[in-house]
C-alpha cells in the first residue's frame, strides 16, 4: 500500500506547487504572469488591467501596514516579469521580430 501526503491550505486541498502557492498567499498566479494557453487581445487585456488593480490594492495595503500585503505585492509584481517556457516556445511574445 502507497501512501502520499496530501497538503490542504484553509481546507481546501492543494494538487500542486502552483495551486499551494494560489491557496496559501491569495494570488492566482496566472492571473499576473499568464495563462499557460494563448488568448485573445481582449482577454489579455482585461487580465492585465484585473492584475494592475489587484497590485495597486496590494501595493497600498502594504504602504499601510498589511505586511503580508506587502509581501504579496512583491511577488505579484515579480510574476507579472515572468513569460511562462511553454508560450514563450511557442514565440506568442517573442517581440523581437527578424534579426537584422
Amino acid at each position: 500500500m502507497r501512501s502520499t501526503m496530501r497538503t490542504f491550505v484553509a481546507g481546501q486541498e492543494a494538487y500542486g506547487e502552483a495551486e499551494f502557492a494560489e491557496l496559501a498567499l491569495g494570488i492566482d498566479i496566472d492571473l499576473f504572469r499568464g495563462p499557460l494557453h494563448e488568448e485573445t487581445d481582449i482577454e489579455r487585456a482585461a487580465r492585465e488591467d484585473a492584475a494592475r488593480d489587484i497590485l495597486a490594492d496590494l501595493v497600498a495595503m502594504g504602504a499601510d501596514g498589511d505586511e503580508v500585503a506587502g509581501w504579496d505585492a512583491l511577488y505579484a509584481d515579480a510574476l507579472t516579469h515572468t513569460v511562462p517556457f511553454l508560450r514563450a516556445a511557442r514565440g506568442q511574445y517573442s517581440g523581437a521580430g527578424e534579426a537584422a
